[in-house]
């Protein structure tokens, strides 16, 4: 290894823990919630999750921010207690290095040999929280599945409510909160077909791409990825999709993923939304682009706390989000133990031309 590497990845390794470590120190770290065992996904589980990680105190959880670390640090202690192997380059934590120049746009670095060129008041230290369940089929194993959402959000900001916390209950803690129950509900059953990989991604609001930054950093070989599900905004229903309990894919009619899913009783419909392009507005779309069948699950209503400070836990569907995230659980794993999703027929989206 490059000794300008090697110093790099150290300085990156005594940096993680301080950050993170002062990031907690302002305020006493989240209690755990109650550990489910059974495969069941339960009201009391997911609802305190997901009012643990639209608190107050994580602080609308802007990418970057301490607010953001401390929503990282729980949700990969929940990682942990649910029984993933860490997949990151430090524990659950896939570092992300990038610089902010005293004039221009923030830039994320390709890689960590350049963090020791440049001055300490420009770095930028971000992560992503990852974690996997190997698969135990001979052939299968080789294949990854990875199922994510956004742990980022807004942050914090001057609004004319007088709230200025951007808690983003479900933009996207529903969307957090469904993928650590869907690993939990998979660790509790049969192991799975194939390799899954649970990613909850920053930089999807703003700041580090941390879904672009897996791309170019995967845990497993990038040709060995077969499908990716994100999640985003479950919490609520969507009228234009039936309501309670009635959830969408986006860009349904592209690939055979959602019909995959729908014949084996997971039953999401096509996006009612299509003017908004949903399809191209997550990190699906960064998997897609590449190549790889990758969707968005969701229920989003355009409801009017979308980016708001009243998109708190206070206005989450309590019934259909637990029957949204039972969705998820067996959605992930039909993906990782049945058919492959395949492109269908000029599926594949075509990359926006560079900026």
């Amino acid at each position: 290894m490059p000794r300008a590497l090697r110093i790099a990845r150290r300085s990156l390794t005594l940096t993680l823990p301080l950050v993170f470590g002062a990031a907690c120190a302002g305020g006493s770290a989240p209690n755990p919630v109650p550990l489910t065992r059974g495969p069941e996904v339960t009201l009391p589980r997911v609802r305190a999750l997901l009012e643990t990680i639209a608190h107050d105190s994580m602080e609308g959880r802007r990418a970057g921010s301490p607010g953001y670390a401390r929503a990282a640090r729980f949700v990969a202690s929940e990682m942990r207690r649910i029984g993933l192997t860490p997949a990151g380059d430090s524990g659950f934590f896939q570092r992300i290095a990038a610089i902010r120049p005293p004039r221009g746009r923030m830039v994320v670095l390709p890689s960590f040999a350049a963090w020791d060129t440049v001055p300490p008041e420009q770095r930028l230290l971000d992560v992503n929280v990852l974690g996997l369940v190997e698969g135990v089929d001979p052939l299968l194993k080789h294949e990854v599945v990875v199922m994510a959402a956004h742990l980022d959000h807004l942050g914090i900001s001057a609004h004319a409510s007088g709230d200025s916390i951007h808690n983003g209950a479900d933009d996207d803690a529903s969307g957090v909160v469904t993928v650590l129950e869907a690993a939990r509900v998979l660790m509790a059953g049969p192991r799975p077909k194939r390799t899954v990989v649970f990613a909850l991604f920053t930089g999807e609001e703003g700041g580090p791409s941390g879904s672009r930054w897996y791309l170019e950093h995967p845990v497993r070989p990038f040709s060995s990825h077969v499908a990716q599900l994100q999640v985003e905004m479950v919490g609520r229903p969507d009228p234009m999709a039936g309501g309670r309990g009635k959830m969408w894919l986006t860009g349904y009619e592209r690939s055979t993923m959602g019909e995959i899913l729908t014949a084996a009783g997971v039953l999401v419909a096509k996006d009612p939304h299509p003017e908004a392009e949903f399809f191209r507005r997550s990190d699906n779309f960064k998997f897609a682009i590449a190549g790889i069948p990758a969707h968005t699950y969701s229920s989003y209503g355009m409801h009017t706390d979308y980016h708001q400070p009243g998109d708190d836990a206070s206005t989450i569907d309590w019934a259909h989000f637990v029957s949204a995230v039972d969705g998820g659980a067996r959605a992930i794993r039909i993906l990782a133990d049945g058919q492959k999703p395949a492109w269908k027929p000029n599926g594949i989206p075509i990359p926006p031309p560079p900026r």
